[in-house]
């Protein structure tokens, strides 16, 4: 594990793309629970309520049992007219250059806001070296993009809307192609019916329509995109035992035990061990190597998916990459930053062999001999039943209210 509780206190940053719970076992009851808010109160049936505070303005935070309120930055509060702003932006393909994809066209609603691809592919036709991370419970993320501790919380005072200008003008590589902000500006002060929501949105600027006041409502938009209403959390938070099938309640076990160790790096209420929340004391950026490469047995990785190495230049950060949340885990295959990895049974093969064998081509090499790989991957074994009941308990974290709701659907009807 690298960056276990630093604080990064850069003044720059570097550009990697967008595509760069009854019975519990005592172990995960521990995790879940460390995970959520000193203050939380205990409702009916073991519910947790949301916290004092998740009502600022006309904007009401609708969060899950247990879920802490998201950190907001100051100088861009949430709004409801900045929250449907942004959803309108987000997906609009006159936010690309050719006006061929919008941020919805990599971020599907209905695949758990990714796109089904192994790798991105840009609006002008170009391959991307990652596959997009889905936009679920952004907001909860310590830092943002795969392996980029730079674009973190306590780093830039607003990640999240500071890494759409990626997306929106990067060019390497080529996401949706916007030439400048000017031109984007442009294309945007030319529809009476934006000039109104950016007014709307921002009522106190005399010309709010501006590149920057769009990277704002996106990232208000985005904020909105969580996840915490699936089957699993009517069994962990809820207290209904029928919620999840008996082998799925088994395949929680499973993960929750020590010699699967999965928990570790997928821990608590985001299923992921890199989060933070308002009120959290210490920011922490976790990203891990997993043995999914050992090119030259010494641990490199593929160029240019060299993890957060490719931020530092530090030798030691060769491969490591952010443990993303595994809620909606089964509608976001393929797996891994490059999407090498096709099922959730071929995940548990990875992770059973403490880390991936290739055994020919430019890649090959014995990723359980990665001598950076995280030490908790020690490997295991499971019987073919076994197996079922993880896979079981994974698909009980495909929250249906997500992909439905249309407060995060496509206002123009266009979605892929």
């Amino acid at each position: 594990m690298r960056y276990a509780g630093m604080f990064f206190g850069l003044a720059t940053f570097a550009s990697v793309a967008c595509s760069d719970v009854e019975p519990v076992s005592r172990a995960a009851s521990a995790e879940l629970d460390a995970s959520m808010p000193a203050d939380a109160a205990v409702g009916a049936r073991g519910a947790l309520v949301p916290p004092e505070g998740s009502v600022i303005g006309d904007f009401a935070w609708n969060l899950p049992a247990g879920f802490p309120l998201p950190l907001v930055p100051a100088d861009n509060p949430m709004s409801v007219a900045k929250v449907e702003l942004g959803r309108r932006l987000f997906y609009d393909k006159r936010l690309s250059g050719n006006e061929t994809q919008s941020c919805g066209t990599c971020h599907k609603q209905r695949l758990a806001f990714t796109d089904g691809r192994a790798t991105g592919l840009g609006s002008t036709g170009q391959a991307h070296p990652r596959g997009p991370m889905s936009v679920v419970n952004v907001a909860y993320s310590a830092s943002l993009t795969w392996a980029n501790p730079l674009f973190a919380v306590g780093v830039l005072e607003d990640p999240l809307a500071r890494q759409s200008e990626l997306p929106l003008f990067g060019d390497s590589p080529v996401e949706l192609g916007l030439r400048s902000q000017a031109q984007l500006e442009e294309r945007l002060r030319a529809i009476a019916e934006y000039r109104q929501w950016f007014a709307d949105a921002f009522p106190d600027q005399d010309e709010p329509v501006t590149a920057y006041n769009v990277t704002r409502a996106l990232a208000s938009f985005e904020r909105t995109v969580i996840s915490g209403r699936a089957p699993f959390d009517r069994y962990r938070t809820g207290g209904d035992e029928s919620a999840i099938s008996e082998s799925a309640q088994r395949g929680y076990e499973l993960f929750s035990g020590e010699e699967l160790e999965c928990f570790h790096c997928h821990e608590g209420f985001n299923m992921s061990d890199h989060v933070h929340w308002q009120g959290k004391p210490a920011i922490e950026v976790r990203y891990h190597n997993t043995g999914l490469y050992n090119v030259d047995g010494k641990g490199a990785y593929p160029a240019p998916n060299t993890g957060v190495f490719n931020v530092t230049m530090d030798p030691k950060d060769m491969g490591f990459f952010k443990a993303p949340t595994l809620r909606n885990i089964a509608l976001t295959a393929p797996y891994m930053h490059d999407g090498s990895i096709a099922t959730l049974s071929e995940a548990l093969d990875h992770y059973a062999a403490a880390g991936r064998t290739i055994r020919s081509g430019p890649n090959a090499g014995a990723g359980k001999n990665n001598p950076l790989k995280d030490k908790l991957l020690r490997g295991f074994k499971l019987s073919d039943a076994q197996r079922a009941d993880v896979i079981a308990f994974l698909e009980s974290l495909t929250d249906e209210a997500l992909l439905h709701d249309p407060a995060l659907s496509d206002p123009w009807g266009e979605e892929e």
